[in-house]
């Protein structure tokens, strides 16, 4: 049987201090000596390349080029879209000096790109047989947030940004719900997480947008966390930078933008979704570490030999697979692995080598069987990562649809905020409905989600004509 980690507090006890513990002991990341911004450890690091892995692969399907762009901004093109700086500039970090002598131009350090590649496509884009432009790049970014949390919020944090151009409306907006999918998707099949997807309200939209899209986590305290976000911005950043293009009818036009990203944060979706009292639980597809090998009495004859054999047939197989030869003793592997959440973890002792079998413990539900060392083994294992991930994703998926309560007044929305999870209610569009549940209840609404039905005719808040279904929750 699992040892109990006591070095972690409990999820129930203190969640904060819980999610705190599991990103130290489970050596995912690190403080700095900067408050805000974090070391990302090599196992939080290898995370996050499972994620950009996995959209690498999705975005050049869909025909976009990684880029790279420079980390700073001159403040006076960081200016010209006024909204867009209304709503960064109290996070943004500037740079004054420059060696000995002041900057007479300010440097903003980006908090976001758009103003970077409108002005470069403005030099790149001339005519219709130039569009679309379907760019991403992978790189950091520097909001001077007040509160931090690792992964969740930081003053610099990593992620992805695209950024395209398209000749129409229609394909922008095409591409702005295409990239929206994707991210649905990558939860489901990659983070065994499910996303409430839908459309932001105007106060909830990003800088400089006329329409956002995001999905959503609902995390194990019952907070939602936007984990990703798309953006149409029509051609009002073109308009603003000068990008222009000659059409096919002999007409000069601007050019329709999108933006869309998700960070680093979705490390923490994933320990918050899926963890437990004794650390992570991570879905097979992003683990680092897939399957952890244990020598059981490992000076004894033929163990080792026994373990490297399974380990080289795994790995071969391109399993991401670790063997444990440490001298540390057995309980103490089961422990750590257990706590880093290793998805699966083989024992292989004298008996086993013996009987030519293995023991093979799931973290998720730590149910333990043998398995056959033979030519079946690697399409064994690799039914049992799915079986996993299957399982991890129903959990999930049944905890989201457990936590979605649908009310009728104020005091059935406080209710349900109070319990946790998202509150499903009717709302007239009006800001100062939206601004009142936050006064009273710290809640915000997430997202407009597509395809729902109306099942009130008035807003709860005002009393006014219900025009959308929305779903409110606190969140990080």
């Amino acid at each position: 049987m699992d040892i109990k980690n006591k070095e972690i507090t409990s999820r129930d006890e203190d969640f904060a201090k819980w999610y705190t513990d599991v990103c130290k002991k489970a050596e995912l990341m690190d403080y700095s000596d900067v408050k805000g911004f974090i070391i990302y450890r090599p196992y939080g690091y290898a995370i996050w390349e499972e994620i950009q892995n996995y959209l690498n692969k999705e975005f050049k399907k869909t025909g976009h080029e990684n880029v790279y762009l420079p980390l700073v901004i001159n403040e006076s093109l960081f200016n010209k879209e006024k909204e867009h700086v209304e709503g960064f500039a109290p996070e943004t970090l500037i740079a004054t000096i420059g060696g000995k002598e002041e900057i007479q131009d300010r440097l903003i350090i980006r908090p976001t790109s758009e103003c970077l590649f409108t002005d470069h496509y403005s030099k790149i884009i001339s005519s219709y047989r130039d569009l679309p432009k379907l760019y991403n790049q992978w790189c950091n970014v520097v909001r001077w947030e007040k509160t931090t949390r690792p992964f969740l919020r930081g003053a610099e944090f990593l992620w992805q940004e695209g950024h395209t151009m398209h000749r129409t409306s229609d394909e922008a907006k095409e591409e702005t719900l295409k990239m929206l999918e994707i991210y649905d998707r990558m939860g489901r099949d990659l983070l065994a997480i499910p996303f409430v997807k839908g459309r932001k309200t105007d106060k909830e939209k990003f800088a400089g947008a006329l329409e956002t899209y995001s999905i959503e986590a609902l995390m194990h305290d019952g907070k939602a966390l936007q984990s990703g976000t798309s953006h149409y911005f029509g051609d009002g950043f073109s308009k603003a930078f000068g990008v222009s293009f000659l059409d096919s009818d002999g007409k000069i036009k601007n050019p329709y933008q999108t933006s869309w990203g998700v960070s680093t944060r979705l490390i923490g979706a994933v320990i918050m979704v899926h963890g437990d009292d004794n650390g992570l639980v991570l879905p097979p597809f992003v683990a680092p570490i897939q399957i952890v090998i244990v020598p059981i009495q490992m000076n004894k004859e033929g163990v080792m030999a026994k373990c490297n054999e399974v380990y080289e047939t795994l790995t071969n197989a391109g399993l991401r697979v670790k063997l444990d030869k440490s001298d540390k003793t057995p309980g103490w592997k089961f422990n750590e692995y257990e706590m880093k959440g290793v998805p699966l973890r083989i024992e292989i002792g004298p008996k086993d080598v013996t009987n030519n079998h293995l023991v093979l413990v799931r973290r998720v539900d730590h149910n333990k069987e043998f398995l056959d060392i033979n030519e079946e083994l690697v399409n064994n294992i690799q039914n049992e990562l799915k079986n996993i991930h299957q399982l991890m994703y129903k959990k999930a998926l049944a905890n989201l649809l457990a936590n979605i309560h649908e009310i009728h007044s104020l005091d059935e929305l406080k209710e349900a905020l109070d319990k946790g999870g998202y509150a499903k209610m009717m709302w007239c569009g009006d800001r100062a409905c939206e601004d009142k549940i936050k006064e009273l209840y710290q809640a915000t609404a997430r997202c407009i989600p597509f395809d729902e039905l109306p099942f009130d005719d008035t807003c709860p808040v005002c009393g006014k004509k219900a025009k959308y279904v929305v779903l409110f929750a606190r969140a990080y």
